[in-house]
């Protein structure tokens, strides 16, 4: 399972190899260039033919960048290194690398001011590759000068470019560019993949991701990385659980869904027809009375509870809390808010419930805007919640702006998760999943085509069934999320890239679920 770290963690994690372990820097350098180039040459091997243009900046990342020039050269490729800091800003291994580049003979050309580096139009228009070396993870400030300028100059090369562990002028650690940033078409990154490289704008940035073992024993990241992983095939592979012949629809739990109102009854079908198709053994829609025959025409296979009194729009009221306590204390699970309602009568029965409920549950849509304000009352919660907003819902919770939330979408979820105790799923491209126990995931599936009505009304009753089905809550909101994207994805390759809908999103769960329990062990 592939662990997403922080640039800090990355230079912590190097620092212990090296020092405690004992693997020298120089053998992680020669392995990080000699895996980047083996990346390079499987992408682009015919455009590398006609020639590499390394731009190596300060630092490791250029120490990186003449490891590969010199494997390239040592290959018969013609490569030109352009070193845009003075020699003596190379240190440590870099510079030992730089003194082998020179005995070795590689075109070695400096460009130390901004004017120097418009002369290198030319030069990169007629090769076939660029390489960016400038810098790596431990950028944190904007690019700037002759840097900006090369930047700017690779992106508008005509050439494809490579990044060497990231794509310089990109934060590691929130995807967002730092002033500019190259846009690579493959970035060959060390030992572990960064979180900017998955959270967007970064996922564009980073082009095609290969991950270069440099060395760095496995031992090190199972002990000493963070436990943030990238939610992927293989994540989902290591946590589904295989069904045994001997079952029965008992033995994967009961789902109480509390949804619904007045022109808003799809998000309550939505959500139990999720349930449902993500393997809930029952599943029952609580609603207003009035609206109990429509959603049993909708969904014969669930279960229905029509309840009284009910608001002039159809919503329930606190006064149902006592009856939906008692029927949620027969149940696995439950899910709260799709199109509950917002009038202050439905906004009284979402606080109470998402506090009194006692089985795992599920808050989504109308019942978060109901906590607005007071995340901090979930920590007296009878059993686990998992909250799910969407950037504009998190804005309300926290009292954020929209842009602060998306800026730094897990260290939003990670506030949310701080002030409520509970695990938090924040929605969006590139879904982030955090727990307050330090639990942390970012989602790879999904895709422009989910941009729709609906389609987080099917991941909360996902999510609602696999609680129900005794996934701990990180775990159900992980694999929630991640099949949720990757049905998604199918029909986004069988369909087209969009007009599919949310009911169809949960429809083809059972063709992802039968596809990936096959390489699952009972």
């Amino acid at each position: 399972m592939k662990r997403l770290v922080y640039a800090r963690e990355m230079q912590e994690l190097d620092r212990y190899t090296i020092e405690e372990v004992g693997v020298p820097a120089e053998v992680l350098m020669e392995n990080a260039g000699r895996g980047t180039v083996e990346s390079l040459l499987e992408r682009l091997e015919d455009q590398a033919r006609q020639g590499v243009a390394i731009l190596c900046g300060p630092g490791n990342n250029g120490g990186d960048g003449l490891v590969v020039a010199r494997h390239l050269a040592a290959r018969g490729f013609p490569v030109r290194v352009f070193l845009l800091a003075p020699e003596e800003k190379f240190r440590g291994e870099s510079a030992i690398n730089l003194r082998i580049a020179k005995y070795a003979g590689l075109p070695l050309i400096p460009v130390l001011s901004e004017e120097a580096v418009r002369g290198l139009k030319p030069e990169l228009r007629s090769c076939g590759v660029v390489v960016d070396a400038l810098f790596g993870t431990g950028l944190s400030r904007e690019v700037s000068g002759r840097f900006a300028r090369a930047v700017e100059l690779m992106n508008t090369s005509g050439r494809p470019v490579v990044a060497v562990d990231m794509p310089s002028g990109l934060s590691a650690d929130t995807g967002r560019p730092l002033g500019v940033a190259v846009r690579a078409c493959l970035t060959a990154t060390m030992a572990l993949p960064k979180v900017g490289q998955y959270l967007y704008p970064g996922r564009e940035y980073t082009g095609e991701l290969r991950i270069i073992d440099i060395g760095m024993p496995e031992r090190v990241v199972e002990e000493k990385a963070p436990r943030r992983f990238l939610l992927d095939r293989q994540w989902a592979l290591s946590r589904l659980r295989p069904r045994r012949p001997d079952t029965h629809k008992g033995t994967y739990g009961h789902v109480l869904v509390v949804a619904g109102s007045r022109g808003k009854t799809g998000a309550a079908v939505l959500a139990a027809r999720g349930a449902l198709r993500a393997g809930a053994g029952l599943v029952t829609l609580a609603g207003a009375r009035s609206l109990q025959t429509l959603y049993a025409s909708y969904l014969p296979e669930v279960l229905t509870l029509g309840l009284e009194p009910e608001t002039r729009d159809q919503e329930l009221s606190c006064s149902c809390a006592g009856t939906l306590l008692e029927v949620a204390s027969r149940m696995r699970a439950a899910v709260v808010g799709p199109g509950l309602g917002l009038s202050e009568a439905a906004r009284e029965l979402a606080r109470r419930l998402a506090v009194e409920l006692p089985v795992p549950a599920v808050l989504d849509a109308d019942a978060l805007t109901a906590l607005s304000g007071n995340l901090e009352s979930l920590r007296q919660a009878r059993a686990p919640r998992v909250l799910t907003p969407h950037p504009g819902e998190m804005s309300r919770l926290l009292g954020w702006p929209k842009d602060r939330i998306q800026e730094d979408r897990l260290a939003a979820a990670r506030e949310a998760a701080r002030l409520s105790g509970q695990v938090v799923v924040l929605k969006g491209a590139a879904t982030v999943v955090v727990a307050p126990d330090g639990n942390e995931a970012v989602n790879s599936s999904g895709n422009p085509g989910m941009a729709q009505g609906g389609m987080g009304d099917v991941l909360s009753g996902m999510l609602g069934a696999l609680l129900a089905q005794g996934y701990p809550p990180f775990e159900a909101a992980a694999l929630a999320v991640f099949l949720h994207g990757a049905s998604a994805d199918e029909l986004a390759r069988r369909i087209g890239p969009y007009g599919f809908s949310a009911s169809e999103v949960a429809d083809h769960l059972p063709r992802l679920l039968r596809e990936l329990t096959l390489h699952v062990r009972p």
